[in-house]
């Protein structure tokens, strides 16, 4: 669910602030409020792009740690949508090394340790206005979320990678059992049985590994 202040947005600049610790939120916005933003919350990631598709907003304030798609992928699909949006990061402080590397691959403007508060905004807003940077992470974006590039594929419409080859047709499981009781050493029928029954465990196993990724992509 979004929420969107009463500020307007025709004389106002947007912030879009993503966060799905509700103090959080509430505690940006009333700390971009003062400065006379107009405000529009959100939780997950893919409600965050969808919304900045839809408002263009001039700055997006997002958590890494964040439902759905997680902070990086969502600012790397902002960025591969176009505009010039400055994105600013959150994260905790056990996050510094995540937060850095995220800001430079989605060239965001900067990113600010939880809790934020006005006098870390204050401190680093004239980077927050600076000029944007370039998104390197983008030319890596399909190595980065393979499976998330896949889905969006099949979502537009391609068709589904080939299946996993299934062995070759087996013989019957009572001819099989039936020649080996024929067999005159008992031996030689364990060692039969022993290879079907491995043959029949793979064939299993290839063919649930298959529907399960056939259900995966369905469900997303």
């Amino acid at each position: 669910m979004s929420f969107i202040s009463d500020a307007d947005p025709d004389s106002s600049p947007t912030v879009l602030i993503v966060d799905n610790n509700q103090m959080a939120l509430m505690r940006m916005s009333e700390i971009f409020r003062h400065r006379q933003f107009h405000v529009i919350e959100c939780s997950d990631g893919d409600q965050a792009v969808d919304e900045y598709i839809r408002n263009d907003p001039e700055l997006v304030v997002m958590s890494l740690d964040i439902p759905s798609l997680d902070g990086h992928l969502a600012a790397l699909e902002m960025r591969e949508h176009g505009g010039d949006s400055r994105i600013l990061f959150t994260a905790p402080r056990r996050q510094r090394q995540l937060a850095t590397d995220a800001t430079h691959s989605a060239g965001a403007v900067a990113w600010v340790e939880k809790p934020v508060t006005k006098s870390m905004i204050d401190e680093i807003w004239e980077d927050v206005i600076g000029p944007v940077p370039e998104a390197p992470g983008l030319a890596d974006l399909d190595q980065l979320y393979p499976d998330k590039i896949l889905i969006e594929k099949i979502e537009e419409g391609d068709e589904l990678p080939a299946p996993f080859p299934l062995p070759l047709p087996l013989p019957l499981l009572g001819d099989i059992i039936g020649g080996a009781k024929s067999k005159k050493s008992s031996k030689k029928s364990k060692k039969i049985l022993g290879l079907l029954l491995l043959l029949l465990i793979g064939l299993s196993i290839g063919v649930a590994e298959y529907m399960m990724y056939i259900d995966i992509v369905n469900f997303s």
